[in-house]
Parts: C-alpha cells; sequence; structure tokens
C-alpha cells in the first residue's frame, strides 16, 4: 500500500465531524417593575401663636379639636404659656418636627383667661418701674415691652439699642423688685415695629403685625423692577426699612420684565428707531424716544417692537462720529 492509500485511508477512518448544537436563545432580563415613590411619613399638628412671636410653632393636638383663633395651654421652653390657635389640625412631613413634638395641655378656661388679663395688668407697673430703673442708671436704652409669662416664672424687657448696653445691674435691680426671673432681651427696630403695631403708607395695619411669621429679605432690586421712586421715605416702612410688601409681587415682576427690553435699549418701531426710556413690566408696553421725534416718546407694546442694542448703552454711535 503506497502513502497516498494511507493518507485516504487514515482520511476514511475519522468520524465524521457532528453539527454543533444550536445555541439556546437568550433569555432577556425582564426589569423588575419600579417601586412607587414612598410617601413621606406625617404627623397631625396645629400651629399655636404667642404674644410677641412672630412665628407659629407645631404642637400635637391629641384628642382635642380646635377651632381657629382658640385660646390654649401649651409647655414651651419658656414654662406654661397662653396661646392661640393660628392653624387646625392638619398633617405635616415628620422631617419638619425638629424635636419632639409637645402636645397641647388644655384648652384654656375662664381662669386661665383670666390671669393672662391679670399678668397684662402687672406688666404695666412693671415697665413704669423698670423705665425708671433705666433713667436712674442713665442707660442708653429704649424700652418697647414687658411680657410675664403665664406661670409667671419669668418676666421679659424687650428694648432696642443703638450699641450693647452692660445692664447687669439694672436686672439685679428688678429681680429684687419682682422676684421673679428676669430677660432683658434686645430686639431691632422690625421686631419693635411689629410689638407696638400701627398703620402702613397703605392706611392697613402692619403686615408684620397682621400675619407675617418671618421677616423675609428685602433688597433695593425689588424696588428698582417694580419701577418705585428710589425716594427713601417712599419705599420705607414705620421702622425705617424698606417695606416687607415690596416682595410680596417681585415675581410676577421678574418674570415678566422678561417679555420686555431693558430701560435704555435702542430699537426699532413702526415710527422708527429710538431709546427706550420706561418699560411697564405687568402691561408689556415701554416708551421709546424716537431719534426723529424725541419731543414726543410714544407707548408701544414689546410683541411688535425690534430690540437693536439691549440694556443702557442707547443708540450705536454713527461711524465717523467720536
Amino acid at each position: 500500500m503506497n502513502e497516498l492509500e494511507l493518507e485516504q485511508t487514515a482520511v476514511a477512518a475519522e468520524p465524521a465531524a457532528t453539527p454543533a448544537p444550536t445555541p439556546a436563545p437568550e433569555e432577556k432580563e425582564t426589569a423588575a417593575p419600579a417601586e412607587p415613590p414612598k410617601e413621606k411619613e406625617t404627623v397631625e399638628v396645629v400651629d399655636v401663636a404667642f404674644r410677641n412671636s412672630g412665628k407659629n410653632y407645631l404642637f400635637a393636638p391629641g384628642d382635642l379639636t380646635f377651632t381657629l383663633g382658640e385660646k390654649v395651654i401649651v409647655e414651651t421652653a419658656r414654662g406654661i404659656e397662653l396661646g392661640r390657635i393660628a392653624q387646625t389640625t392638619h398633617r405635616v412631613a415628620s422631617d419638619r418636627i425638629s424635636s419632639p413634638l409637645k402636645k397641647v395641655m388644655r384648652k384654656a378656661t375662664p381662669d386661665d383667661i383670666e390671669r393672662s388679663d391679670r399678668n397684662r395688668e402687672l406688666e404695666v407697673s412693671a415697665a413704669e418701674i423698670a423705665q425708671q430703673k433705666i433713667a436712674a442708671r442713665k442707660l442708653d436704652m429704649n424700652l418697647v415691652d414687658v411680657e410675664y409669662t403665664f406661670d409667671n416664672s419669668k418676666l421679659i424687657f424687650y428694648f432696642t439699642a443703638e450699641n450693647r448696653v452692660d445692664f447687669r445691674e439694672l436686672v439685679k435691680d428688678l429681680a429684687a423688685i419682682f422676684r421673679t426671673r428676669i430677660d432683658l432681651r434686645q430686639i431691632g427696630i422690625r421686631d419693635e415695629a411689629r410689638m407696638v403695631g400701627g398703620l402702613g403708607s397703605c392706611g392697613r395695619p402692619f403686615c408684620c403685625t397682621s400675619f407675617l411669621s418671618d421677616f423675609a429679605q428685602v433688597s433695593i432690586k425689588m424696588a428698582k423692577d417694580q419701577n418705585f421712586s428710589l425716594n427713601s421715605a417712599k419705599i420705607s416702612g414705620a421702622c425705617g426699612r424698606l417695606m416687607c410688601c415690596l416682595r410680596y409681587e417681585h415675581e410676577s415682576y421678574e418674570a415678566a420684565l422678561k417679555h420686555v427690553p431693558p430701560m435704555g435699549s435702542y430699537v426699532e418701531t413702526q415710527n422708527g428707531n429710538g431709546t427706550v426710556t420706561e418699560v411697564r413690566p405687568l402691561a408689556e408696553t415701554v416708551r421709546v424716544k424716537l431719534d426723529e421725534k424725541p419731543e414726543a416718546p410714544k407707548m408701544y407694546p414689546a410683541s411688535e417692537i425690534k430690540v437693536l442694542r439691549s440694556g443702557k448703552k442707547g443708540a450705536p454711535k454713527e461711524q465717523g462720529k467720536q
């Protein structure tokens, strides 16, 4: 048998190749259905307001039901206090509760109301005595208000002063007279306006006395955006600070200002080019001083003019002019 025959025999002896098995189709992983977002845990609370405190404080109502303005007795960091319901039972997210929530102790009884009224009478005489002691000590401070806590455990004197006051000897004088814990508390002029009360330039009671719970920041930019005269007497409240109400509509003005060109913009109108000299954001109109007739400015809807140069740069200089 020659070499060729041997090779052929060897090839013939090899088993036929078996076809590779067909791979099973891959199983696609199906995504698990997304879990619905967990609802935040909530707790039942009532809002309680206190005299000389701009903020409302949260308390657990327990099994009691309340009406708006109803007087209640609660325990606070200052002791037992008489407050009023500023918002009836509602639910808030539990993460808003920063400390253990205390329950309302009880609804105020006629005896509680009578005791509170007696405290008001005692505060009047306490203020007179304090004024005398302040004058005797020649202290540069202005007494604003006096407050007894409901249980008479503390007597608080609120005052304003331009500078820091050393009132340690005054505290000793008052403690010897009233035989209770004395707290002298320096406040700002906005707090003074809230405590004293009064009427604003609008003829209504001060916002801070009526309903504001916090003093939000107010800036001169808010007055500018609303086209108020920057005369301090017209945009300042009785406290001497910028009026809180400047903030109320500012967001609306900010949104409206996006639809009108800024003051000083150079624009094209149907009557020619000119410079914007007045902006009325809420009406979405502008007054334009025309180049050809500067003595007769005209009002135009912002949608009917084309801005050639935005801002306070005014008209572009003509070529050859410096």
